[in-house]
């Protein structure tokens, strides 16, 4: 299983994303945390910011298509997108997560229209 991060302004851009996530079958699961106290420097100055953090959780080969996804409906120019493999993961739950994120067909990008 793989575990991936991001960040968003609001609680509405988090929920899309998250609920999004897992109706495409791109993700498991997908937990929002926040806000939470971002520091960071951008276009040569310090900002700090309250953000939304969300927690994808999703199989090694959903990976490619849900950063597609991702990138596609993210609401900034320069997202975060970390991924991380985690080191063991309960027979039980990876059963779960493999029953749950067969991927529906592939939705389009959103119109720019």
């Amino acid at each position: 299983m793989l575990l991936a991060w991001t960040t968003v302004a609001t609680p509405e851009d988090a929920a899309r994303l998250a609920r999004g996530a897992v109706e495409a079958g791109l993700a498991a699961c997908v937990q929002v945390e926040g806000p939470v106290a971002s520091h960071y420097r951008w276009e040569g100055r310090l900002e700090t910011a309250p953000e939304y953090r969300l927690l994808f959780k999703f199989l090694p080969e959903q990976a490619g298509a849900l950063e597609t996804w991702i990138q596609a409906r993210h609401p900034y120019d320069t997202p975060e997108w970390i991924v991380v493999r985690a080191e063991h993961v309960s027979e039980k739950y990876l059963s779960w997560a493999r029953g749950t994120s067969t991927p529906a067909p592939f939705p389009p990008p959103p119109s720019s229209v």
